[in-house]
């Protein structure tokens, strides 16, 4: 370490004892995306009395409420912007015994945020800004993951939010102008030896709420007047399935529904059956054509049965990719902190999930590496964050070494990053869109009085 990563160490440690508070009390208020109002509050709280002033995402005059805010450090001299983040929503997962009305932190978020604390205190600390250029982007952003869908879209027919993720929705408000690179860290339950890790990137997706509508009846005396909507639900589910040996390996393609249930009683032949579900991908043009496969099964399942189905498909997640010089950098860094045979850097591995951080990297050049701390399986009954300073602690050191590697020497490291990065999309608007062109809501059988079906399952 030089003696600015020592200063680091040195500040990031003084406030060792409020990142652990954080992380329990956070892990103990577990809330679901766009709800995170308690975790919201605690560090809004946090933040002001350490003399940051905050832009709310629950004050802007120009949008809905919502939880989320962020600040910016300005080193007072020009140079590039580097957003640095935490997440603030939970799962919700009511059969994992920690579980608090039926939600889990069991993605580690609740650490991500607590290091965010390290982060903002330690750039407080006596020559925490020396020799840096530019500013730093501190935000703490909700509803990373993409859950309860059919209540989003409520959110969204309301005019509250306008895209389902946290950081798509920023983006959309304008927060992440003026940022030029970004970085964040998530937990994992690491191997033996492995303390910090990164791979190249991971899949896209996009979100969908199916409907089928069938037609009620009395099961026993009367089925023959009434349209079963599980079992249309049933049929196109597994015609979905059936497409799955058409799906090829290089293009990382997930379909993965879950059927929502029906709310009827036993006797009752069901009129509705919804269904949630993503098509994730490796690129954007691999999910919009997986998902007219899948709309097409859909479709065919409702027809079988003389029943309607309505595809709501929406933007979820691009694909999130790192760029290879903004990587080798925060390797370096990560090097620096724990040594290098504690750092698992695999510039070729493939992740199949699904992270709003990628539509950042389709505009700026990012970097979401791990820290390890976790036990357990993410998003399952036995996840815990075992180690709390390797979650939190340890990630709050890191992103603060990155943020003083790229920033020092007048920026020029987060310059040449930024000069020689070649985005997805030219700009923020070409972005948006390409991800709308997502966008499909049609019933997609519709019957005429002879019985007669269209069939329309298409964005076009």
């Amino acid at each position: 370490m030089n003696a600015k990563q020592q200063l680091i160490v040195k500040s990031v440690d003084a406030h060792r004892q409020e990142i652990l508070d954080a992380e329990r009390w956070i892990w103990q208020h577990p809330q679901v995306g766009y709800t995170e109002w308690q975790a919201n509050e605690y560090l809004i709280e946090r933040f002001e009395a350490m003399g940051y002033k905050l832009v709310r995402a629950d004050q802007d005059p120009n949008y809905g409420k919502i939880p989320g805010f962020y600040t910016d450090v300005d080193t007072g001299k020009p140079g590039p912007c580097l957003a640095i983040m935490g997440e603030l929503d939970a799962l919700d997962i009511a059969n994992h015994p920690e579980s608090v009305n039926g939600m889990t932190h069991c993605c580690g978020h609740h650490a991500q945020a607590s290091g965010m604390l390290g982060v903002a205190a330690a750039l407080k600390e006596p020559g925490a800004l020396d020799g840096l250029s530019g500013k730093i982007r501190l935000m703490l952003v909700p509803a990373e993951e993409m859950i309860q869908l059919a209540y989003r879209e409520e959110l969204r027919k309301k005019g509250t939010i306008s895209y389902m993720g946290g950081k798509v929705e920023f983006l959309h408000r304008g927060y992440f102008d003026g940022v030029d690179l970004a970085i964040m860290v998530h937990t994992m339950s690491a191997p033996e030896g492995v303390l910090l890790a990164c791979g190249y990137g991971s899949n896209g997706c996009m979100s969908k709420v199916i409907t089928y509508k069938g037609k009620s009846s009395h099961a026993g005396g009367a089925p023959h007047l009434g349209i079963n909507a599980q079992y249309a639900a049933m049929l196109g589910l597994q015609a979905c399935n059936d497409l799955r040996e058409t799906l090829q390996e290089k293009d990382y393609i997930r379909f993965h529904p879950i059927m929502k249930g029906v709310n009827c009683a036993v006797n009752i032949i069901p009129d509705e059956m919804v269904i949630e579900s993503y098509v994730r991908g490796k690129t954007l043009e691999a999910m919009i054509r997986e998902n007219k496969k899948f709309n097409r099964a859909l479709a065919g399942g409702a027809l079988a049965m003389g029943a309607g189905v309505t595809l709501c498909d929406r933007p979820g997640y691009s694909p999130e990719i790192h760029d290879p010089q903004f990587m080798k950098v925060v390797e370096e860094c990560c090097c620096d902190l724990v040594g290098k045979e504690h750092v698992a850097f695999d510039y070729n591995k493939w992740g199949t999930g699904s992270s709003d951080f990628g539509d950042l990297t389709c505009v700026m050049p990012g970097v979401q590496f791990n820290a390890a701390g976790a036990i357990g399986t993410g998003h399952g009954i036995d996840y815990y964050i075992a180690d709390p300073d390797k979650a939190c602690v340890n990630a709050a050191k890191a992103q603060l070494f990155v943020a003083d590697k790229l920033l020092c020497d007048d920026a020029a490291c987060a310059k040449k990053i930024v000069a020689d990065y070649k985005p997805q999309f030219a700009s923020v608007k070409d972005y948006f869109d390409a991800i709308n062109q997502l966008m499909l809501d049609k019933d997609a059988v519709v019957y005429d009085e002879n019985g007669n079906a269209t069939i329309d399952f298409q964005n076009c």
